[in-house]
């Protein structure tokens, strides 16, 4: 036999239970008699203490009184009912962000809420599982794959300078030494982004002179700027910073090199670093295209390309270890277009010297 509509049978004990939406009906109504009886007991008490002298309406003292227990008993109503709705929400948001840490509390609240929260969590852990699975499957393909990429770069090194070869043969050898060390340097990439994933704490903590070092990254990338004629514009407080500064190195390289590569010839890159009472700010623009809005919400993922075309070289890693590595040194990282042209990023540090 069917179940009234106003019912609902629980999946877990199989008893019949009252739906959410007759709790709704059943507590709007018993608001509305409550404010009645109330309405009248308070005209009651009104005419013993001021007797006939002083007589309102009975209808403006049913809206009156109405009035107030509604606003009452509303704002409890949808703080019970609607509250772990703009949870549930609140926390979708975060999960499309990518943070899959969120929990929903789902021992409390009517019985439909706590279904669905734990639905949630259900959803959660399974889409955590998934990353999980996929990120040790290409941590460990990646691992295995360097090892017959060093060996094929090796053996193709040596070829390299045999004098047998004639000018098509050597060709051949060039563009499969470029295409191994491609190959090897993407799996190298994957595996210290897996590494950097896999920290919940800053480790190798040390001061260094982060001005200097931002120097460095400049310098070290000249055989990619120079043949574009690209200006530098530098402005770098002297700034000591502690942190680790391996994995620093690899922020300013990541974020100067790509300047580089989507600076046209002949442009300017401007470099700024201001050292604050509580925190370090560094800013570099470039004069590029700039990035598309919508490509700015996901230009920190793994493996997102702004370029779909893949005109430009890269992996889609550089930035996802950018933000990674910010993360763990406690900063943080912004993007965004100048409206005279090209792009600005922003990263954000504690200074921990303060």
């Amino acid at each position: 036999m069917r179940a009234p509509s106003f019912l609902r049978k629980d999946p877990g004990t199989g008893k019949l239970m009252i739906s959410l939406r007759a709790r709704l009906i059943l507590a709007v109504t018993a608001e509305m008699v409550v404010s009645i009886l109330v309405s009248f007991g308070i005209a009651e008490v009104w005419h013993w203490i001021f007797g006939e002298n002083l007589k309102t309406p009975l209808l403006l003292e049913l809206i009156l009184v109405s009035l107030l227990i509604g606003v009452f008993v509303t704002n409890m109503l949808s703080h019970y009912f609607f509250g772990p709705i703009k949870k549930l929400r609140s926390a979708m948001s975060k999960v499309e962000q990518g943070d899959l840490t969120v929990k929903l509390d789902d021992s409390k609240g009517p019985k439909e809420i706590r279904d669905v929260n734990a639905g949630f969590n259900l959803m959660v852990d399974g889409l955590k599982s998934t990353e999980t699975l996929q990120a040790d499957f290409i941590s460990c393909v990646s691992h295995e794959f360097k090892t017959p990429l060093n060996a094929i770069e090796g053996y193709t090194t040596l070829l390299q300078g045999c004098e047998d070869l004639d000018e098509t043969q050597q060709l051949c050898v060039e563009k499969i030494l470029f295409n191994t060390k491609r190959l090897s340097d993407l799996a190298g990439s994957i595996l210290f982004m897996s590494k950097i994933e896999n920290q919940t704490i800053p480790t190798n903590q040390k001061l260094f002179d982060l001005d200097e070092q931002i120097r460095q990254s400049v310098l070290s990338l000249e055989a990619m700027w120079e043949p574009k004629d690209i200006e530098f514009d530098i402005e770098l407080d002297d700034t000591m910073y502690f942190g680790n500064e391996l994995q620093m190195h690899h922020v300013w390289n990541n974020l100067i090199s790509n300047a580089i590569k989507f600076n046209p010839d002949c442009g300017t890159i401007r470099l700024r670093l201001h050292k604050y009472k509580k925190d370090i700010v560094f800013v570099i623009e470039d004069s590029g295209p700039g990035i598309p809005q919508e490509a700015q919400k996901h230009i920190f993922d793994k493996f997102y390309q702004a370029d779909s075309s893949h005109k430009q070289e890269g992996y889609g890693l550089g930035l996802a270890m950018v933000a990674q590595i910010l993360k763990l040194e406690g900063g943080t990282i912004a993007v965004e277009n100048i409206p005279a042209g090209g792009c600005r990023f922003t990263v954000t540090l504690q200074n921990k010297n303060h």
